[in-house]
């Protein structure tokens, strides 16, 4: 099972494309798989015949684990210790088994073969010494379990999932050293034994959005700063370039176009939380949340303040394409320095958005509506107008630093031939 991306710690088969006995040849697709972010067509590195298929459509395992056996034209397939991590020397995706290589294998020790990346989890090796697998070291942090203080089952008294299953759980305290996990399966089921209902199965994107948000809200010192700007330069601009048939810009293109240029405007607050320190960044890369089936995603438009709007409209058309059909690769969704949420399609006047860590900040955008104001003459006008609201992690932007970003935010929008220089 391959790693796609640094926040990945297991996959699903969604379709074999081939089957026992099959002759492949290096890049022949080989299956499907789907993460709780994307999905993908997966090739064999290797020409061999596929001898073995140890996980079936529709099975999630951990990242490492191994899903077929690849042997050569002479070559026997390997005991099948099912779902035992790769060797690192071998292809991510096959066991790649040569003749006569059983008792290699027994040589090897596939338990260092570590995927997730330390600084997600933590590290392999504790500070007493014992070792620890990538799935272990993400329940253990998911769970709040300390590994250190486990002792571990699998081989060479490695930590493995079921050390962690078995670990008892810290109970919440009041001074919240705990996060809060709510009423439990059978307490809500209670609530509405006499109510018909329907049980719907987390799919992983799913689990990973509620565990991530739940995460956000708890740890993120969250605060909001709420303002109302002007729309009537920027829907005639938009009009006029609209009008020539040359290209289609949306109102939120200037709007990732303006937070684009603000955050290099106001750099201090173009960063993320980094556990010790801020990371502040040199370019903008922001990420725009689209809604798909069953969640959301945020594919990142880079160095954004750089790009024309019809470039920026460009790839957000071709990003939330991709991202709908899961088919986005880690590299577009992963990383940025701040996202933006639009609802403003859906009528939605205002809301909050909440930070998803590291960035520090994320812009939520309301629905462009009439609205009266007062005139110079004392009486009333009415023009188009929207609110935005910035949802911003304390630990990293003050509240004037905050109030200066959105503040340069609104300059733009309301003067958007700066945005087309």
């Amino acid at each position: 099972m391959p790693q796609l991306g640094e926040t990945v710690a297991e996959g699903k088969i969604v379709k074999w494309f081939k089957s026992v006995g099959d002759v492949l040849a290096a890049g022949d697709v080989l299956f499907e798989i789907e993460t709780d972010k994307t999905s993908m067509e997966v090739p064999t590195m290797t020409a061999g015949t596929l001898t073995e298929i140890r996980v079936g459509e529709g099975q999630t395992v951990p990242v490492s684990a191994v899903v077929a056996v690849l042997s050569g034209p002479t070559g026997a397939a390997p005991p099948p210790d099912a779902l035992a991590p790769a060797p690192i020397a071998a292809p991510a995706t096959l066991a790649s088994v040569p003749a006569a290589a059983t008792p290699a294998r027994r040589t090897l020790d596939p338990f260092n073969a570590v995927v997730s990346p330390e600084k997600n989890f933590g590290p392999v090796t504790l500070a007493n010494g014992a070792k620890i697998t990538p799935l272990a070291r993400r329940l253990a942090a998911e769970a709040g379990v300390d590994p250190a203080k486990l002792t571990g089952s699998g081989p060479h008294g490695r930590i493995v999932a079921a050390d962690i299953a078995k670990a008892p759980r810290a109970a919440p305290s009041a001074a919240g050293g705990s996060m809060a996990t709510g009423a439990t399966l059978d307490q809500v089921k209670a609530l509405y034994q006499d109510v018909p209902y329907e049980e719907v199965q987390l799919d992983g994107m799913r689990r990973t959005i509620a565990r991530r948000l739940v995460e956000s809200k708890q740890t993120v010192p969250h605060f909001y700063l709420t303002m109302e700007v002007g729309l009537e330069p920027l829907l005639d601009i938009r009009k006029r370039i609209n009008a020539s048939g040359a290209v289609k810009i949306s109102v939120n293109d200037f709007v990732v176009k303006a937070y684009a240029l603000a955050l290099s405007q106001v750099p201090a607050a173009n960063a993320v939380w980094a556990e010790d320190r801020i990371l502040q960044f040199q370019r903008s890369d922001v990420g725009v949340a689209v809604a798909i089936e069953g969640g959301l995603l945020t594919p990142v438009v880079r160095n954004a303040e750089t790009k024309s709007l019809s470039a920026i409209s460009a790839e957000i058309r071709d990003l939330a394409a991709r991202a709908r059909d899961r088919k986005l690769k880690p590299a577009e969704y992963q990383g940025g320095s701040a996202a933006i949420s639009n609802l403003g399609m859906f009528g939605v006047r205002e809301f909050m958005a909440i930070v998803s860590p590291p960035h520090a900040t994320i812009l939520a955008v309301g629905a462009g509506e009439r609205r009266p104001v007062e005139a110079e003459d004392g009486g009333i006008r009415f023009e188009s107008r929207m609110t935005v609201t910035l949802s911003v992690d304390h630990r990293v932007v003050d509240g004037a630093l905050g109030a200066g970003l959105l503040a340069a935010f609104k300059a733009i929008m309301e003067n958007p031939i700066s945005a087309l220089i």
